[in-house]
């Protein structure tokens, strides 16, 4: 599984189909007070994606803000999280991947919530199974995914640099011009926005190729290319093959290289990284024959962005992070959060005399040690990639990992983790871990593919 810059890679795209149900068309979101100018919501900021909090029902849960899909989805639900459905009954869903269906639950009549949003007999689609396991790939809790019902009915700006969204009361706000801006036309299919951009698939000649893009900050890579969509979208001599990641319907496969240039209107993006998707994993998002791959949270968080649905434009306007290199994991490992564990940790404190001194009678000092346990996340490797620096070392999945460089596997947030595998060509890295109940410790040093 790959990372990407300081961010996990992770593939969470659903290309979804329902299979033999028919839904009625809902009304989305709307401002509490109509007569309200705009809301404005804090969201976090996690391996590239937009985490907000969504009450259901009363019950408030977090949820991925993804362009790329056209309906509200929930796929992890504890008892703790349990939540009030009403109205329904059993589907099946289909996604990427080359699996069969899924058994799912629709819900129809629910009460969503954003602070002053609100979305009225809202149906909700659930997953019985967790097919992702996304709260421990991202060491945050994530219950499910929301899109065109949230954004439908506003302007809306996201602001990934002070991780703010605002939805704007399209009656009364309009996008304002920007010299500095890119405004660009969607198109709309099924409800998810695309948009034509061009891309230098080459060195030879700096040719560009117009494609369509899904706009889609549920994924956190920055391109998709659908290999063979048109004749020249071909993998580039220099790749690996990988695992991307897990779709509804099974494995997603392709193959991680770059290309020289990403061109969105007058804005120039160099060298991204680009996963090439097979036909098999893709084939239900190829059903739209004009799409030939997808723009992700990794390219996106380069920018202030607008949308206005309802006018059908995007507006870009680039950040401080737009000319930030595309990194990606050079060791090979899938890297999940594996619970907490009870941790015991010293302090040792000097004895003062009531005088707050700390020198006694005997000019010595006296100190005290004191003993506590505090729960600190755990890691394990989910996977290692063939052929990889840390695969080569010996490193196995299912490995609890205690170390890394000698410091506790604790002490670091798992961001922090992917960002050590990223940092530079030829690094060394060390790795203790517990496997069988015996401790064994790993070095190889990360190695540039791409």
């Amino acid at each position: 599984m790959l990372f990407n810059l300081f961010k996990k890679y992770l593939l969470f795209f659903f290309g979804i189909l329902l299979l033999g149900f028919n839904v009625n068309a809902q009304d989305g979101f709307r401002l509490l007070n109509k007569s309200d100018l705009k809301e404005s919501i804090k969201f976090k900021l996690v391996n590239n994606l937009i985490i907000v909090p969504l009450e259901i029902n009363g019950k408030e849960l977090s949820f991925i803000l993804d362009t790329g899909v056209n309906k509200t989805i929930i796929f992890n639900l504890s008892e703790n999280d349990s939540i009030g459905l009403l109205n329904t009954e059993k589907i099946l869903l289909r996604g990427l991947g080359g699996g069969d269906a899924v058994e799912a639950i629709l819900s129809k009549n629910n009460n969503l919530k954003i602070k002053n949003l609100i979305g009225y007999n809202e149906s909700v689609y659930v997953i019985l199974k967790d097919f992702f396991d996304l709260s421990s790939k991202m060491g945050t809790t994530i219950h499910g995914i929301i899109g065109y019902n949230l954004l439908r009915n506003f302007v809306v700006k996201i602001n990934y640099r002070t991780k703010r969204i605002h939805f704007y009361n399209p009656k009364k706000y309009q996008i304002k011009k920007c010299r500095r801006c890119e405004i660009l036309p969607i198109q709309f299919h099924l409800k998810k926005p695309y948009i034509d951009v061009n891309i230098q698939l080459d060195t030879v000649g700096y040719k560009l190729t117009k494609v369509k893009m899904l706009v889609d900050s549920g994924g956190s890579d920055a391109i998709w290319l659908f290999e063979n969509s048109k004749k020249n979208i071909k993998t580039p001599k220099l790749f690996f093959n990988d695992i991307l990641g897990e779709g509804l319907s099974g494995t997603i496969y392709g193959k991680r290289s770059r290309i020289p240039k990403l061109k969105i209107g007058k804005f120039e993006i160099e060298e991204p990284t680009v996963s090439f998707l097979d036909s098999a994993s893709t084939r239900n998002a190829r059903t739209f024959k004009q799409r030939n791959g997808s723009i992700g949270g990794s390219v996106l968080k380069r920018f202030k962005v607008w949308l206005d649905y309802r006018n059908r434009k995007i507006m870009l306007k680039k950040n401080v992070s737009f000319k930030d290199g595309f990194n990606y994991n050079m060791s090979g490992l899938d890297v999940v959060y594996n619970g907490k564990q009870l941790v015991r940790e010293k302090t040792t404190n000097k004895i003062l005399d009531s005088g707050n001194r700390d020198i006694n009678k005997n000019n010595t000092i006296s100190f005290v040690t004191n003993f506590f346990y505090k729960f600190k996340p755990s890691y394990k490797i989910k996977t290692v990639i063939l052929n990889s620096p840390a695969g080569k070392a010996g490193l196995k999945a299912g490995d609890i990992i205690l170390k890394i460089n000698r410091k506790p596997a604790y002490s670091f947030t798992l961001s922090e983790i992917f960002y050590k595998f990223q940092e530079k060509n030829n690094k060394k890295i060390s790795i203790t871990i517990e496997r069988n109940e015996l401790v064994k410790t790993y070095k190889f040093r990360l190695r540039k593919r791409i």
